[in-house]
């Protein structure tokens, strides 16, 4: 975490923490090995209780160290420093740029109508972040990936969100989606949606093989959704759900 040194009411909650930030992640296993737990229903009490006080996220079965909202992670990709961040007002010329080249190559559909929508209003960053939230990757301070989390006005939906992603071509094979995506989703997770979904043409296999390997499932597929070209395309839809 960033900011502030966390604070713990029990030695347990503190072994835990400091176990999975030294390591940068850690799994059950992983904890069961070297003797911090044995009692799964005590496991799973401490991991819900730190998870809502925004000490661990969870990401696919592993538990890392929750980052505050507000702060920068810095990697190393293909030999290149990537900034993953929350964006920023200044970064929706960028954002809406990577999400027009996406939105062109015709295999994300949604990228087109969210590009549309930010470009009427101008706000990329809005007062309620609760409700919507954007993370940019950044090369040399340029905006190269964006993933958002939007919740939907309706009531009833209010406990999903839809999440959009896209990388600029020349940046895809080095993992700057996972890392985007996973600093989205444990925000979601931390803000306690129960599911996050995305949707994308059939003709994108290489955007549903990344959700699936990322363990998102495949809730339903519209026959004829989209017409792409002048030919019909289904659409599938995409979903990862929290505990």
């Amino acid at each position: 975490m960033s900011g502030q040194e966390p604070t713990f009411e029990t030695r347990d909650r503190r072994r835990l923490y400091e176990f999975v930030d030294a390591r940068n992640g850690a799994t059950y296993e992983e904890l069961l090995a070297a003797d911090l737990l044995t009692d799964p229903d005590r496991y799973r009490q401490l991991v819900a209780v730190m998870k809502r006080d925004g000490l661990l996220t969870e990401v696919d079965g592993e538990l890392r160290t929750a980052v505050d909202a507000s702060g920068e992670e810095r990697h190393r990709v293909d030999g290149r420093e990537v900034t993953v961040r929350p964006a920023r007002q200044e970064d929706i010329s960028g954002v809406v740029g990577v999400m027009r080249q996406v939105a062109d190559e015709k295999r994300y559909i949604v990228a087109e109508d969210v590009a549309r929508q930010l470009s009427a209003d101008s706000a990329l960053v809005h007062g309620d972040l609760e409700d919507r939230r954007f993370f940019v990757a950044a090369v040399d301070d340029e905006v190269v990936a964006w993933c958002g989390v939007e919740r939907p006005q309706l009531e009833k939906l209010a406990h999903n969100a839809e999440l959009t992603l896209g990388v600029l071509e020349e940046y895809r094979a080095g993992g700057i989606g996972s890392l985007l995506m996973e600093r989205a989703l444990a925000w979601a997770d931390g803000q306690g949606f129960h599911k996050v979904y995305n949707s994308v043409p059939a003709t994108n296999p290489d955007g549903i093989e990344f959700l699936e390997a990322h363990g998102w499932n495949t809730e339903a597929i519209r026959r004829d959704h989209y017409r792409i070209d002048g030919e019909f395309v289904d659409e599938v839809m995409m979903a990862v759900t929290f505990d």
